[in-house]
């Protein structure tokens, strides 16, 4: 793939990325996150300045999300446009590339998690739902479970149909350049400090929002946290009716 052309690409894609956190932070409505977190935690690592516990959840919020954004907008993206590959309609294959003999499968995610059991046999299930589909074009067909970085590579066993790729080898056998995941992170340049300007002051202003109605919501008139209150929200709760 052509430099000048890769580096667009990433460009683009970055925008998408810091795009889709801004928004994330924007949309942030303390009391629905909050709802899910755990108080017991919270005062038991000893956190009782309010903007300790705003950091926190917008930390905690923003970490979840991230690695599913940046995989959704920069990986399957790039990925896509540098095999030389096509959008699937299978479910749980993310896009295929066809040659005249072979039919290559890819679900990528961004790193190596490690599937629990039933994840591992949807997946394969899945894979074997698109080979099913494709039963009559005589091709070899060659599920990839591919990891945009790390180290895991295996290859398929009696109880599991595909090949897992990571890094270096996952970029390199999609794209036919040994140096892809390098060039990946090479040519994003300054374009990550740009942006994190802009979302450093959402932050801020976030962070002050969420502030105050954390404090006007779960404070005494003190300042300090009603702990005993924030523990009602997140666990009080009404009988369900017989």
């Amino acid at each position: 793939m052509d430099t000048k052309e890769l580096e667009t690409l990433i460009g683009r894609c970055l925008q998408d990325f810091y795009k889709r956190r801004l928004e994330k932070l924007e949309t942030l409505k303390l009391k629905t996150f909050l709802r899910r977190k755990n108080p017991y935690l919270f005062r038991a690592i000893g956190l009782e300045k309010i903007s300790d516990v705003i950091d926190r959840v917008l930390t905690d919020y923003i970490g979840a999300s991230d690695e599913t954004i940046f995989g959704n907008v920069f990986f399957e993206p790039i990925a896509l446009v540098a095999s030389g590959g096509k959008v699937s309609d299978g479910a749980g294959v993310d896009f295929v590339i066809e040659s005249k003999k072979r039919f290559v499968a890819v679900a990528l995610k961004s790193g190596p998690n490690i599937f629990n059991a039933s994840q591992k046999k949807r997946q394969a299930q899945e894979f074997l739902e698109v080979r099913n589909r494709l039963y009559k074009i005589q091709k070899q067909f060659d599920p990839i479970l591919g990891h945009a970085y790390g180290q895991l590579n295996s290859e398929p066993t009696k109880d599991r149909v595909y090949r897992d790729r990571s890094g270096q080898l996952f970029w390199s056998e999609i794209t036919g350049d040994p140096d892809f995941y390098l060039k990946l992170i090479r040519l994003m340049k300054d374009a990550p400090t740009k942006h994190r300007e802009q979302y450093l002051a959402l932050w801020a202003k976030t962070n002050n929002k969420l502030t105050k109605e954390f404090v006007s919501d779960f404070c005494f008139v003190d300042g300090s946290i009603d702990w005993e209150k924030l523990a009602k929200f997140v666990s009080e709760g009404k009988p369900s009716k017989k």
